[in-house]
């Protein structure tokens, strides 16, 4: 799938709020405070999806019921998906739209499917042939939501959907009935996949009294991409610079915690083949002796993540001139190629870009339960129902 050129970073905590957003893109829209009794038009209940091959079909099961007392002459079914699903043929009387990811929320597919049948009061319908799902290669940890109206649901505003050209879905009665109790489904679909999160060190030359640039970089190799969503193990970047240097000037979106700079993440380097970079200004101050610094995960506890041995690097710096000086020092930076300061984002050697967040409200623990940016609160306002949500759209700076 194509990745739109935005490079957003927020604090934790913000993409905890967007999370709640996210699930509502994502066709999980809560019910308003009060509202009545069930819809007529429900679905039938759909489990969640496990052990699916990137790469295979994904079979997506759906049964339409009329709970009221009249008679339906036309719905619509909603299919939304997350990046790491697609919809390969989609049916002439559906809608296909791909949605680029804005305001944290990562890039998705959506369908809309129109029937031109009459569905019964007290009858099961299901679609003569399932619709087409497919796990891509970078196929994860992903979502799917289906939805069921009696009028057409409103396209994403951020792009123009194209209708389909394969052949024509039917809704037809299910021969085995079936009940229903809610107009829309969440569906968990996880697939057999990895995910190399690797870091890149910097190697510093200079003299004493020298300004240096040092760049490090956080990438998700993949294959599968990562959503940052509750349940799903959060790192950062931790960065412990050379002894014999001061920072002039640290990343933005790095913070000091004692001699180390945490540095955050959000959920698109997370993602695939999309880096996070992080640009400091350092002054060497003295030579010291087998100074040395590193870059690593602060959290190394990645079950998906099976190659450890990229999840830490070296910060080397050679010293010309000057007198070896006693242990210690400020800690600093250094690095060896150049970028602009206060977090520049680059594209990884396959290309994309990518982001960095504020660190501060992301300390990392080390441990492998769910610290992630969208909150488990934010998530349970929008199942719940509870609250407004107010989306405020950010087109942050697009560093080339």
């Amino acid at each position: 799938m194509p990745t739109p050129p935005y490079q957003r970073r927020v604090s934790r905590s913000a993409v905890a709020a967007l999370g709640a957003v996210g699930l509502v893109a994502l066709g999980a829209a809560p019910a308003a405070v009060g509202d009545e009794a069930p819809p007529s038009l429900a679905l039938g209940d759909i489990k969640p999806i496990t052990g699916v091959k990137p790469g295979s079909p994904v079979d997506l099961p759906v049964t339409v019921v009329n709970n009221g007392t009249t008679t339906v002459e036309k719905l619509w079914i909603k299919y939304t998906a997350t990046r790491g699903l697609a919809f390969p043929e989609v049916p002439s009387n559906c809608q296909k739209q791909y949605v680029g990811a804005y305001d944290e929320m990562p890039e998705r597919w959506i369908a809309i499917c129109a029937f031109d049948k009459a569905v019964k009061p007290g009858v099961a319908y299901t679609p003569q042939k399932p619709f087409a799902v497919k796990a891509e290669k970078h196929a994860f940890d992903d979502e799917m939501w289906v939805t069921v109206t009696d009028y057409e649901p409103s396209p994403d505003e951020n792009s123009t959907p194209t209708p389909g050209t394969a052949p024509e879905i039917e809704l037809i009665e299910s021969p085995t009935g079936g009940t229903g109790s809610t107009d829309r489904f969440r569906v968990p679909v996880t697939s057999v996949n990895t995910a190399d999160y690797e870091v890149t060190g910097a190697a510093l030359r200079g003299k004493p009294g020298d300004t240096v640039t040092m760049k490090v970089t956080f990438t998700n190799t993949g294959p599968g991409w990562v959503w940052s969503k509750p349940g799903t193990p959060w790192t950062s970047v931790l960065v412990t610079l050379p002894a014999g240097t001061s920072v002039v000037k640290p990343d933005f979106y790095c913070k000091a915690k004692g001699k180390v700079y945490n540095c955050g993440l959000t959920t698109r380097p997370q993602e695939h083949l999309e880096t996070a970079a992080f640009t400091f200004k350092l002054k060497i101050d003295k030579k010291v002796a087998g100074a040395k610094g590193s870059v690593a995960l602060s959290n190394r506890k990645l079950p998906f993540d099976p190659d450890k041995a990229n999840d830490t690097a070296p910060i080397t710096l050679e010293v010309t001139g000057g007198e070896p000086g006693t242990t210690g020092g400020t800690v600093g930076g250094s690095g060896s190629t150049g970028g602009s300061s206060g977090g520049s984002t680059g594209g990884p050697s396959a290309g994309g870009t990518g982001t960095a967040t504020t660190a501060g409200n992301l300390a990392a623990t080390g441990s492998s339960s769910a610290t992630l940016p969208i909150a488990g609160a934010a998530a349970a306002a929008v199942v719940t129902g509870a609250g407004t949500i107010l989306v405020v759209r950010r087109r942050a700076r697009h560093d080339s």
